[in-house]
């Protein structure tokens, strides 16, 4: 477990890097075209599976949105909305939906205990680590390392992309190694479990 912990704390070194400052009022001008699925303010999404993008983490959904744009990370809805967009203004997008509230969701009463063990405390007999190691125990994130925040994130986004990464489906960015070891470690009711705790943690 320690090993597990100590490789992840070298990996946020190795990949944290600094971008430029993004203007919250500039990417306010640009967002309606994110809230037809994400809704304002990028709190309330269309469909469970839509992440929630308010209070994500600016680092984290810059880096998401320059995979996005030239499809290194695919997402067919999202095809070409990106295309006329500067740096800058996937800079200023990424900052202004940081700036809005992240809404709490309800986690399920039955997952809660499981979900809150495994997201504290990992497994250590599978060698997962704990997702408070590097998203905080109020899952609130990492900005420097651009770790995104989690407590309040759709229960349904965040097990489908947990597959994901399991899957060898989402493998872009400079974490993607990180979340496909943990992963692939976690079996598909770790994964609803820990998915439905996030969504009603505060």
């Amino acid at each position: 477990m320690k090993k597990l912990i100590a490789g992840v704390v070298l990996g946020v070194g190795l990949t944290a890097m600094a971008h430029g400052a993004g203007d919250p009022e500039a990417g306010e001008a640009n967002a309606a075209v994110c809230a037809s699925c994400h809704g304002e303010g990028g709190a309330k999404p269309i469909m469970g599976t839509y992440p929630k993008l308010s209070g994500i983490g600016e680092k984290y959904l810059y880096q998401q949105l320059k995979l996005i744009k030239p499809m290194e990370r695919e997402i067919a809805s999202m095809t070409g909305l990106l295309d006329n967009m500067s740096d800058q203004d996937l800079q200023d997008l990424a900052a202004y939906f940081n700036e809005q509230d992240m809404t709490i969701g309800q986690a399920d009463p039955d997952l809660v205990d499981e979900g809150e063990a495994l997201y504290r405390g990992g497994n250590m007999a599978s060698g997962v680590p704990a997702c408070a190691g590097c998203h905080s125990p109020r899952g609130i994130g990492n900005e420097p390392a651009g770790y995104p925040r989690l407590s309040g994130q759709n229960a349904g986004y965040v097990e489908a992309q947990l597959k994901a990464y399991r899957d060898g489906e989402r493998d872009a960015g400079r974490n993607a190694s990180i979340m496909m070891d943990v992963a692939a470690k976690l079996t598909d009711a770790e994964i609803k479990a820990v998915s439905s705790y996030l969504s009603g943690l505060n």
